[in-house]
């Protein structure tokens, strides 16, 4: 089994990719967006961090977020995140007898994949990349239209404007 090291950066950028176990036709994470920000919300309690922007969609969800100077630990914030919305859920989804032995939800993927931000227009692109999200999927027309990510935040703020993916020509596929 590789030996895998995630980076360590106190106060840094990080994207992150969080994805369910099973992705085919399952809606879990929209169909209790409620709990998921309960989670969330608990978690930044606890353990203080800011969500710069964020999508979620049926089976997978990106985050961007900016640690407290000094602090290196989003790994621990993940795991606690995760267990507190799959604790708060009935058990119904398949489980391995190896995740039966260990106590544990078959929910999740095991790990998720992060991206430390390196510079601003790294930081653009990924913000950018995650307000297209749901449109690149399927799960929606037009960014506008998802109600599930910080992209009318950023409209609010003047960031984008509402026709955002087809103005800069990505729901033609430029």
């Amino acid at each position: 089994m590789p030996n895998y090291r995630r980076l360590t950066d106190p106060g840094a950028t990080w994207f992150f990719t969080v994805t369910l176990a099973h992705r085919h036709g399952n809606d879990l994470l929209v169909r209790h967006i409620d709990l998921l920000r309960e989670c969330f919300a608990r978690e930044r309690e606890a353990r203080p961090f800011a969500i710069v922007a964020w999508v979620v969609l049926p089976e997978h969800m990106h985050w961007l977020w900016r640690l407290p100077e000094g602090d290196a630990d989003y790994s621990t914030r993940w795991r606690r995140i995760k267990t507190d919305f799959s604790r708060r859920l009935p058990c119904t989804e398949a489980r391995s007898p190896v995740q039966v032995a260990r106590g544990e939800r078959g929910l999740w993927q095991r790990r998720f994949w992060e991206h430390r931000i390196r510079d601003e227009a790294d930081l653009q692109a990924h913000v950018d990349y995650i307000h297209y999200n749901p449109v690149k999927h399927g799960w929606a027309t037009q960014t506008a239209d998802w109600p599930h990510s910080s992209f009318a935040h950023y409209v609010a703020r003047g960031v984008y404007t509402e026709d955002w993916a087809a103005e800069v020509g990505l729901a033609a596929g430029e």
